[in-house]
């Protein structure tokens, strides 16, 4: 009896994955090696007020191939922790700058 119980845990753990968090956002710099600094732009609104307001995260963001350029619109997608300040990977350019 406790061995169907194992398999079925094991299989449900299996199944089950966690989503990784995606974004998507500009290249504001490009000067580090394998490494881009990518501006990430949310609007919310203020929980008083209800106004629209514009928060802007920088995120270091692991590039591999060294593919992207400032101005570059990029897709990230979070990884384990690469370095000190790096937990997002380089998934797409969107498009490139002009």
């Amino acid at each position: 009896m406790s061995d169907v119980d194992a398999t079925t845990r094991g299989e449900a753990q299996a199944t089950r994955t966690n989503r990784r968090k995606v974004r998507e956002g500009t290249v504001v710099s490009d000067k580090m090696r394998a490494t881009v600094v990518v501006a990430v732009v949310e609007r919310v609104r203020h929980p008083r007020y209800g106004k629209t307001v514009q928060r802007t995260k920088r995120l270091y963001v692991h590039d591999a191939e060294n593919t992207a350029r400032v101005g570059d619109r990029v897709r990230v997608v979070e990884t384990r922790p690469l370095s000190k300040l790096k937990r997002w990977r380089l998934a797409e350019i969107v498009e490139r700058a002009r």
